[in-house]
């Protein structure tokens, strides 16, 4: 699983300007999930090796206890909450605050892993400057600007530490490759906990948790067809239950590590519903991901002809992105349905671990600009030469020539279409990737 940053602090002192230096983006991943305030946002960034979620939140006024204040406090608190650490920010500039104060206590009282920054600190000098804030109690002050990147790589190094995060390819070397990673995502109350359940009690099998699961991160084992599957809970499963009850407590940040550490994702909509805003940020986040994905549509039983219908345009317009996913009408509940899923989460996953060979990438590739030869861009025309392949889970197929800067987004789309069609690539994302071969007269007169 992904470990976990929260950023925390009072308004203005630079957490977004953080958030966004840590990310590279300008704004969430994932973002204005439906009962989040705006000032709380998720991002993923990268260290090295390691990834990690990072969380913005808003100013944290623990002592409020009305309005907006109230409701940005209660959505930091959860936040702290989901992380397995948190960087304090404060305003090297304005210096110490009864706010920061009031923040300093409530994280001392929590006990959990905290690293103190000090903002907007460039062109300072440390020590005298920023001596007040050691008053916090919370060990080490280390000067940063988000703004102009200094102290950043020294900060998430500090921050990560004590996590003692393993090495991926150690990660890698533990993960067992005949074993599926199934993960079941979907906004609250859509039946998640009813479809898993449903699934353990046909098997009759008894879950239990995984040695070396952390941050209450469920794997739930189990067979079926002679298939081995590690079930990543998205659902709120209780953690030493006999009994898997229906408690859909909604975690952004358990929903994003489920989804990032799976094989492939069961997005669970919700037929009596319809698929809304938050559905479509779900989905966008397992296709940023990689993931493979299965679209199945929940309590479909409990709908009339006019509602399904509506169903389905919904899902053909908000979820265009994901028109290579199989989609299912199932009810979890009456167990209908459940089968042909079951046979759509196998194949997604063999079209995730995909194999191509060079010599039928390359192939493909001639025929696809036989039929149709990428535009002219100015004086040159794009000269696509041979295909690779790139990687897998998502696969990723690499094609080399020259001047592909000017190859257009219809054209990559075109390329992915033939490529899809060839090796039947129903249920997986497909990333094609240009590289252009450097020029070895360019750098001589």
């Amino acid at each position: 699983m992904k470990p976990v940053m929260a950023l925390v602090g009072r308004p203005n002192v630079g957490k977004s300007t953080l958030f966004n230096r840590l990310t590279k983006t300008r704004d969430a991943i994932v973002a204005d999930f439906a009962g989040l305030t705006r000032d709380r946002h998720y991002g993923n960034a990268k260290h090295g090796p390691h990834e990690f979620i990072v969380i913005d939140t808003g100013g944290f006024e623990p002592t409020a206890e009305s309005g907006i204040y109230m409701e940005m406090a209660r959505q930091t608190r959860q936040a702290v909450a989901e992380a397995d650490v948190v960087v304090f920010v404060v305003d090297a500039r304005e210096g110490l605050s009864a706010q920061d104060h009031d923040i300093a206590a409530y994280l001392r009282k929590l006990g959990k892993p905290t690293v103190l920054a000090a903002n907007k600190a460039e062109g300072m000098t440390e020590g005298v400057q920023l001596s007040e804030f050691y008053e916090l109690g919370l060990g080490e002050v280390h000067a940063v600007s988000a703004a102009h990147g200094q102290g950043i790589r020294s900060l998430v190094e500090l921050a990560l530490a004590p996590l003692n995060l393993p090495e991926p390819d150690e990660e890698g070397a533990e993960a067992e490759a005949d074993v599926i990673r199934l993960a079941v995502a979907g906004r609250p109350n859509v039946g998640k906990s009813t479809l898993i359940n449903t699934w353990l009690g046909e098997e009759r099998l008894v879950a239990f948790d995984l040695p070396g699961t952390t941050r209450d991160a469920i794997s739930v084992p189990f067979e079926r067809g002679g298939q081995r599957y590690e079930l990543v809970d998205t659902a709120g499963l209780r953690r030493k239950g006999r009994v898997f009850e229906a408690i859909e407590k909604f975690s952004v940040v358990k929903t994003l590590q489920a989804i990032e550490s799976a094989n492939v994702v069961v997005l669970l909509l919700d037929a009596t519903q319809g698929v809304t805003d938050q559905d479509a940020h779900i989905a966008g986040y397992i296709l940023e991901s990689g993931r493979a994905v299965v679209i199945a549509v929940n309590k479909w039983d409990a709908v009339d002809a006019y509602q399904r219908e509506q169903v389905q345009r919904q899902i053909e317009g908000r979820l265009a992105f994901l028109k290579f996913a199989a989609l299912h009408l199932i009810s979890a509940k009456k167990r209908q349905g459940l089968g042909p899923l079951w046979a759509s989460i196998a194949q997604a996953h063999k079209a995730a671990m995909t194999k191509m060979s060079t010599p039928v990438l390359t192939r493909l590739l001639q025929e696809a600009v036989q039929f149709q030869a990428p535009k002219r861009s100015g004086m040159f025309r794009p000269k696509l030469r041979y295909a690779h392949q790139g990687g897998m889970n998502p696969p990723v197929i690499v094609v080399h020539g020259n001047s592909l800067e000017h190859v257009t987004d219809a054209y990559k789309r075109f390329l992915e279409g033939r490529f899809r069609k060839a090796f039947d690539l129903i249920g997986t994302p497909l990333r094609v990737e240009m590289k252009t071969s450097k020029n070895p007269y360019a750098d001589k007169d």
